[in-house]
Parts: C-alpha cells; sequence; structure tokens
C-alpha cells in the first residue's frame, strides 16, 4: 500500500462532520467520491479528529492509503490537483506528501489544537454568522482566564463530556489554553492531546457562563472535579468551532 498524507481545509456548514454516515453528506464522503475515480474503491481514508456537523477545519491531518497497483497520480502535486479538481469548493487539500508504510493520521497524532469563536460585538457582523458564536453581552475576559486556568494539566473531563461513558477513559492532558481578544472577537484556544465527544463545546459554553456574570471562576473547578455533565453550562453551537491543527512527531 502507498500512503498520503493530507492536510485539509474546509468549512462545515453544510456538512454532518467528517465520518461517513449512510445518506448524510459528510467531508470524508466527499473526500473518498473525489479520489475513488482516481484509485477504484481500494482506497482507505482515516481523519484524525472526527469533526461534528457545522464543525470546520483549517488543518485536517487525514492518511489516505491505496493500493500499489492503482493508477493514482504518482506525485503528491499531481494528487492534490485531480483531488481539488473533484472537490467542492467547501473543501481543499492544502498538503499532499508521501507518508511511511502504516501511517495512521489519527493513532499517530500527539495532539490536537482548537479555536473557539465568539462574536461579542453590540451588533452582530453577518460575515461571522457561520463562523462565531454570537454572545451580545459583555464578557469579563479575565474572568473567563481564571476559570479556564482551572483545566489546564491532565484530568478526568466527563463532566464536558458529552455523554456519560462514552470515553473510556475520559482522562485528557490541556497542555495550553487562551483567551485572545481582537477587538470585539473573543476567541479560545485549547490544545490537547485528545479531546472527548463535545469537550471543547462544552468548555466553551462553561466559561461563557463565568464572563457573563452568571459564575464564578472558582465555579468551573468545581464542574471539574464533579465528573457529572448536568453540572456544566450549556453546550456552544457548533459553528463557532474549528480544528486549527495536528501535531504529529517530527
Amino acid at each position: 500500500m502507498r500512503v498520503f498524507r493530507l492536510e485539509i481545509a474546509y468549512e462545515g456548514t453544510a456538512y454532518r462532520g467528517w465520518q461517513v454516515q449512510r445518506e448524510e453528506r459528510t467531508v470524508q464522503g466527499a473526500l473518498l467520491e473525489a479520489v475513488r475515480p482516481l484509485v477504484g474503491d481500494g482506497v482507505r481514508l482515516i481523519g484524525a479528529s472526527r469533526t461534528d456537523a457545522g464543525v470546520h477545519a483549517l488543518r485536517q491531518t487525514a492518511s489516505l492509503s491505496i493500493d500499489e497497483e492503482a493508477s493514482a497520480p504518482r506525485a503528491p502535486a499531481e494528487l492534490q490537483r485531480a483531488l481539488n479538481a473533484r472537490l467542492p469548493a467547501d473543501i481543499r487539500v492544502v498538503t499532499v506528501t508521501e507518508a511511511r508504510a502504516g501511517f495512521d493520521a489519527r493513532r499517530a497524532a500527539l495532539g490536537k489544537r482548537y479555536a473557539y469563536l465568539i462574536d461579542n460585538a453590540p451588533v452582530a457582523s453577518p460575515l461571522l454568522r457561520r463562523f462565531a458564536w454570537r454572545v451580545g453581552v459583555p464578557l469579563d475576559l479575565g474572568g473567563m482566564r481564571d476559570a479556564l486556568a482551572t483545566v489546564r494539566g491532565r484530568h478526568d473531563f466527563s463532566a464536558f463530556c458529552a455523554a456519560a461513558g462514552r470515553e473510556h477513559p475520559p482522562l485528557c492532558l490541556v497542555r495550553a489554553v487562551h483567551v485572545v481578544a481582537r477587538k470585539e472577537r473573543v476567541i479560545v484556544l485549547i490544545s490537547a492531546d485528545r479531546f472527548l465527544h463535545h469537550m471543547v463545546r462544552n468548555i466553551v459554553g462553561s466559561v461563557v457562563e463565568v464572563g457573563r456574570g452568571a459564575r464564578k471562576a472558582a465555579w468551573m473547578a468545581d464542574v471539574l472535579r464533579a465528573r457529572d455533565r448536568t453540572h456544566a453550562g450549556p453546550t456552544a453551537p457548533a459553528h463557532g468551532l474549528t480544528l486549527v491543527r495536528v501535531s504529529y512527531p517530527r
């Protein structure tokens, strides 16, 4: 088998997430539809992150495995051009490189970084409606930073997981978390070795409760210790979330 490493950008608005689903439009499905005319059905495509419906990506990573005998373009640059010619405009293959045999984009990943965008302007920007959560009340950014300091490190993140028992074990190492403000746009950046289902969106939904004054910053520590999803805040909308990058060994 030949293995290619793909970096993919997409706007997730029109898709039911990354992973193929029967009778649903997905990013993985669109990529398979684009590649099969080139290589036939003997193809395997694995994404590093199974982004949910409506979530976007700047640098999703995928491993594409094809039979040695397939008549695919031999050079990575040719494969990139051929895929982009067949893909819809809201999905682009940014880079293609040849990978070592057996490379699996999901299993080889060391970590991921997500960005969550909040439109905090007095008047909502129509240009951000597909990419940012509209929060119309002023946010206490200092309080949000204090609250998010709690989630740094290795913890049981059951309180921020969509369904109890879905992830085993529910331990994640959050390496970095930042709140960045640019005028009236607020970005929450979270990097971790792995993420539970809806984990970023549940953390953001909870910290916005702190930002708008409904909760104290210390409440986040209580939620984390509770290990119970019902103790946390609401789930932030999917369209504000973007997969920024996936990290691998050098």
